[in-house]
């Protein structure tokens, strides 16, 4: 883990609103989303393989989301 850099990671929490954000909150959130993303990544390459392509498109992350829901 540890690939998301923590400085954009705060700007998306001050956009939700916050005045100030600890490095706790950003690492907590940098670690959720990498984790979010690993999911979806293995979700949409086992669809593009399925459809036997070894390029993953957009659709199939998007269609990996909707399954993770």
């Amino acid at each position: 883990m540890g690939e998301l850099p923590i400085n954009p990671i705060g700007r998306i929490i001050k956009n939700a609103g916050a005045d100030r954000v600890g490095d706790d909150a950003k690492k907590a959130l940098a670690n959720f989303l990498e984790e979010y993303g690993d999911d979806i990544s293995t979700k949409a390459l086992l669809l593009a393989k399925h459809a036997r392509r070894v390029t993953v498109l957009a659709s199939d992350i998007e269609m990996a989301v909707k399954q993770i829901e």
